[in-house]
């Protein structure tokens, strides 16, 4: 059977279509209800024990939260019930998070892995997080950047910026330095953009070529967020799927629950409007509408 207009992600391996008649969609006339926490509510309870014991290992932070909690309830089976579930609707949430970052990113051409810090001269913590969020929002709009990054404390707790980049057009120069690393204990090189040098302080753009490359990037970020209170930042036009018309002779079989999704074999051709496109390729994909 042939889909029109099918949502296509890559999943590393494959490419995945999501058949019109099976999108998500919201019920009409649904609005979203407040989402402020009612104050000593259990639910701010959880929230606020959970940020509280991020550093501790899983079932370290579940007993951590459950002590916390014991007086929200009549009695301990209550309360054990309620952090499960409140757990297992963080896993969720997490998971369909890292689910469509990591369609948004297959989706994308990456070609930098980029550091920055800020030189106490300049900045301090607020003023750094406000330029350099400020620049990139100018980049993304004028020179037409992407990124997707995140705020982190290195282990001395002095704040920086890791982010994977797609970028076009460079402003500045790159001039390779080299310097000893206290953290390796060994010297390091590295590429340093001068605009950036100077607005903000030390800094490395380190090229991605292979598609591992960008991936060991990615975890890298998803490893921060996990321990920390900081959330992605996005910037530009980063859409999660593709959308284009599928012949049936290009599917290879239902898959997912329910068989409500297909798997294209690894050669299927775009179709916009029945019109032919092509084979798959990253030149053919950039023709074809987006959606997220």
């Amino acid at each position: 059977m042939a889909y029109e207009k099918a949502k296509i992600y890559f999943d590393g391996g494959h490419y995945i279509a999501i058949p019109k008649e099976n999108f998500c969609r919201k019920a009409k006339g649904v609005k979203k209800g407040n989402t402020q926490i009612e104050q000593n509510s259990p639910k701010q309870v959880f929230e606020q024990a959970f940020e509280e014991s991020r550093e501790l290992h899983k079932k370290e932070r579940k007993e951590y939260i459950q002590e916390v909690m014991k007086g929200c309830f009549a009695n301990s089976q209550e309360t054990t019930n309620f952090v499960n579930k409140e757990l297992e609707r963080k896993r969720i949430n997490s998971n369909k998070r890292k689910t469509r970052l990591y369609r948004k990113v297959y989706l994308q051409e990456w070609n930098y892995f980029v550091t920055i810090t800020f030189n106490d001269k300049l900045l301090n913590e607020n003023t750094f997080r406000i330029k350099l969020r400020n620049t990139l929002k100018h980049l993304v709009g004028r020179k037409k950047w992407k990124y997707i990054g995140v705020f982190e404390r290195s282990p001395n707790q002095r704040l920086h910026f890791h982010g994977i980049f797609y970028i076009p057009q460079m402003v500045g120069d790159l001039i390779e330095t080299k310097d000893y690393s206290t953290k390796t204990k060994r010297m390091q090189v590295t590429n340093q953009n001068t605009h950036f040098l100077k607005q903000f302080g030390r800094n490395d753009f380190q090229a991605l070529g292979r598609r591992e490359e960008v991936i060991f990037s990615v975890r890298y970020l998803m490893k921060y967020i996990e321990k920390s209170n900081e959330k992605l930042i996005y910037g530009g036009k980063l859409p999660t799927y593709f959308v284009a018309d599928i012949d049936d002779e290009d599917i290879v079989c239902p898959i997912g629950n329910g068989d409500k999704k297909a798997l294209l074999f690894d050669d299927f051709t775009l179709w916009d409007d029945w019109c032919l496109v092509g084979k798959v390729n990253s030149e053919n994909i950039s023709k074809m509408p987006k959606a997220n």
